[in-house]
């Protein structure tokens, strides 16, 4: 009954950034398409980086000092944090468009991004302790 009232304050288009009462298929979509969004950033900036190294070795020079930057470091590190959560989200995906763990769905769910967050740790320390 309490909970009925509370979903009933929030209506319209707030119920689209209550992240209460989330399903974790919601939650797996809605990773998957921040993920995408921000990779598709990623490669046009990669992109005009690129072509800014054109400019010959001063440009060249001038890269190297900003990519040891800390922040530079740090949207690495957000990039392949993005790249685990898409790819393994991905995965889980194709497996299920086979037909594969389809009961488990949310178990996998939990499974791939259980591992995502072991893995972006061991990358964020060995980025930044490198």
């Amino acid at each position: 009954m309490i909970e009925s009232q509370e979903k009933s304050k929030t209506s319209g288009v707030a119920k689209w950034f209550d992240p209460r009462w989330r399903h974790s298929g919601t939650w797996a979509f809605i990773l998957n398409r921040v993920t995408a969004l921000g990779l598709t950033v990623y490669l046009y900036l990669h992109l005009v980086i690129l072509r800014s190294l054109a400019g010959g070795p001063e440009a060249y020079d001038g890269f190297l000092a900003t990519i040891r930057s800390p922040i530079f470091v740090f949207g690495e590190l957000l990039v392949v944090i993005g790249g685990l959560i898409h790819g393994l989200n991905g995965l889980r995906i194709a497996l299920n468009s086979f037909g594969i763990a389809v009961p488990y769905q949310r178990q996998l769910f939990y499974g791939l991004m259980v591992i995502a967050i072991i893995t972006s740790v061991i990358f964020g320390v060995r980025m930044f302790t490198a």
